[in-house]
């Protein structure tokens, strides 16, 4: 019997509060995960950017990220390149990424889409850990198929969680599972034919006072609510460069609002 060779790789970081800045005091990577640091822009934080270097993920392939955000530290991480989802032979692809916010730190999570190709299987899951007064701006991004090559995610599966907890007590929870994507996908009670699905979520102690600004952000293709006490989310369903569109305008318009940083994006986002 064959057996097929699969990648499992992780990646950890932590980020420090040092003067008035914020520095890198722990990174462990392993293939395929990479870590690179750009040069941030003028007035950013520092920018970590995590790259698969396999090109891809296949069936039986685990990733494992676990970011660390100390007191009073602020930090950037995104990827450079959409996610690509492959055929499976069978085994799922797993995701596994762990977001810590301690006492007074902000977090940015801004991966770029995961396109999911027709037959992909992919268990992702999103823990978040906060203290009661740090902020984190969260973004995940689902293309369903390569419309270019006329492709949808007829078939494969999809099980995507997130769980937010504060002080490690759960304050949100949120489930997306699909074992017949095709019928879900294209049901007009479900997703209604959406070749995307994305979300950006903040949490902080002042999530209900920024509703109003998440609104606006939001834009027609999108809507924004509060549900739960110190979380606010914007999610957009459509086609998949309009749901993009959408996503890499809202982030700009809301850091100076939420975060208090530079209304752009991080510099690897393209447009």
């Amino acid at each position: 019997m064959i057996r097929h060779q699969r990648a499992n790789g992780s990646a950890e970081l932590r980020f420090e509060r040092q003067g008035a800045g914020t520095v890198l005091r722990h990174l462990y990577q392993s293939a395929p995960l990479r870590v690179l640091f750009p040069r941030p822009e003028a007035e950013e934080p520092p920018l970590a950017a995590l790259v698969n270097t396999a090109g891809g993920l296949a069936g039986g392939d685990r990733l494992r990220v676990a970011m660390v955000a100390a007191p009073g530290s602020i930090a950037t991480l995104c990827t450079p390149a959409a996610e690509k989802l492959y055929r499976s032979l069978g085994p799922e692809t797993q995701v596994e990424t762990t977001l810590q916010v301690e006492a007074g730190a902000t977090l940015e999570w801004l991966p770029q889409e995961t396109i999911l190709f027709s037959e992909a299987r992919l268990r992702r899951r999103l823990e978040i850990d906060l203290a009661p007064d740090a902020r984190l701006l969260a973004a995940e991004m689902l293309v369903f198929g390569r419309s270019a090559r006329g492709e949808s995610f007829a078939r494969g599966s999809l099980h995507d969680s997130w769980r937010l907890r504060v002080s490690g007590k759960l304050r949100w929870a949120d489930t997306l599972r699909l074992d017949e994507p095709g019928a879900a996908l294209a049901d007009r009670f479900g997703f209604g034919g959406a070749g995307a699905f994305a979300t950006l979520l903040y949490a902080g102690p002042d999530a209900a006072a920024q509703l109003a600004p998440m609104r606006e952000a939001a834009g027609p293709l999108g809507a924004a609510t509060t549900p739960r006490e110190g979380v606010a989310l914007i999610r957009w369903l459509g086609p998949s460069a309009a749901v993009r569109a959408a996503l890499v305008a809202a982030i700009p318009a809301l850091r100076p609002v939420l975060l208090g940083l530079p209304p752009f994006l991080p510099r690897l986002w393209t447009t």
